[in-house]
């Protein structure tokens, strides 16, 4: 029996337009709250941010604390991610709850919240299976795909940058580091702070190539492929960390790339060999010759996804909800008409220094967003707006920034220039 098949099921019939409370907890759950919310779910939702566009479509929105949130009583008690758990207890029991980045990385708080309230999405014991490196490679394999060599231990590594080291439990980016000398030094005899902090690592073989990611809906009548987007990871634009994700451009796969066919053919032996259900996505790296390389599953809805959405190719909760078993109350019904003849980008900015936030100055993004927004046909041009009177504190997200345009290319000109003005805004206001 499928682990969703053991759980009574709170889902509405489709058709009905009697709303249903839905939890939403990850580390940011702002795009499918807002999807969620377009398809007729009352959204509870707990995240480390609780931005402003969130709240604008939740019924409730918790902040869990790491970000400079505002959680208090039970929710503050305990650390992220375990505060959501905390969280989830204060929203309507027994409804359906969903998960973003990076709860795959705890998959015993997936299980504890599993017992406890419906879920729509991959239970623990998937997750497990679909974090795996064997299960990835025996389902590349089976597509024709690489994978690139990985190991718990870097003894008889080259040290001269050819592997990287990189968290087991790692979330867009964070910690990874080239394999170096040096490294492997601190790793021999590490500072007592690095050691208390430490997590599992894992060295990989270096890809060089263009990074991408997949999108998959398992369940159903079998995987569906939607598409491919090409990352932006560690962009100078977005100042963001190497190897941090900070964006993506989205190519559907009615209008593929060259290798878009191969990464199709991953769905169907990754489903069989996981028993994974709903958004499913799929790190790649695309090196020189071509040749499509495997580096993790991410078995959740990532934040390449919301832009499937504008393209017409995706309903991001509606169709992942569906796959877990839940109908939605109403058909999905964005806030704006989808435009598959166009490709779509997204890129966060991150914060050069800390800046504090005043209502001026959420004032003038939300004008100038405004503006973008109604040139855009409707789809919102600014995402994750912060919420005044906090300090972003340096190195950390500020917001999300959309463009369009007829090709990659154009996109990328488009969004770069939005950045750009976003902060000529942030320095109006100085601290």
């Amino acid at each position: 029996m499928d682990a969703l098949d053991a759980v009574q099921r709170p889902g509405i019939a489709a058709g009905s337009t009697t709303a249903a409370p839905l939890v939403l907890l990850g580390a940011s759950v702002r795009a499918l709250g807002q999807s969620a919310a377009c398809c007729g779910w009352q959204v509870h939702a707990a995240d480390l941010f609780a931005d402003v566009d969130l709240v604008e479509v939740a019924r409730e929105a918790i902040a869990v604390g790491a970000a400079g949130g505002v959680a208090v009583g039970p929710v503050a008690a305990a650390a992220y991610p375990w505060s959501l758990r905390a969280a989830a207890g204060r929203f309507p029991p027994g409804a359906a709850w969903c998960y973003t980045g990076a709860l795959e990385n705890h998959p015993d708080l997936i299980a504890a919240i599993a017992a406890t309230r419906p879920l729509a999405g991959n239970p623990a014991d998937a997750v497990r299976r679909l974090r795996d490196r064997r299960t990835v490679a025996a389902a590349a394999a089976a597509a024709g795909l690489a994978v690139p060599d990985t190991f718990d231990d870097p003894t008889g590594l080259p040290g001269d940058g050819t592997f990287l080291v990189k968290p087991v439990a790692g979330a867009g980016g964070r910690g990874i580091r080239p394999w170096t000398g040096a490294a492997r030094a601190e790793e021999a005899s590490p500072p007592a702070a690095v050691r208390a902090e430490r997590m599992p690592r894992q060295w990989q073989r270096r890809v060089a190539g263009a990074p991408w990611s997949a999108t998959f809906v398992f369940g159903g009548g079998g995987p569906r492929f939607v598409g491919v987007a090409r990352q932006l990871v560690g962009t100078a634009w977005c100042h963001a960390a190497p190897f941090a994700w900070c964006g993506a451009v989205a190519a559907s796969a009615r209008l593929p790339p060259p290798f878009a066919a191969t990464v199709a053919r991953l769905g169907p032996p990754l489903a069989a060999e996981s028993g994974g259900v709903g958004l499913v996505g799929v790190d790649l790296i695309v090196d020189d010759a071509g040749r499509v390389h495997v580096i993790e599953v991410n078995p959740r809805p990532t934040a390449s996804m919301e832009l499937f959405e504008r393209t017409g190719d995706l309903a991001l909760a509606a169709d992942h909800l569906a796959a877990c078993g839940f109908a939605s109350p109403r058909p999905h019904r964005p806030c704006a008409a989808a435009d598959a003849g166009a490709t779509w980008s997204k890129a966060v900015l991150f914060a050069r220094q800390d800046t504090p936030l005043g209502e001026d100055m959420i004032g003038a993004l939300r004008a100038a967003g405004a503006a973008w927004t109604a040139a855009d046909g409707g789809w919102p041009a600014l995402a994750d707006l912060p919420r005044p009177a906090q300090v972003l504190a340096a190195g950390g997200p500020v917001l999300t920034v959309f463009a369009r345009g007829p090709a990659a290319a154009e996109s990328l000109a488009a969004l770069r220039g939005r950045i750009a003005a976003v902060e000529r805004l942030l320095r109006r206001f100085p601290p």
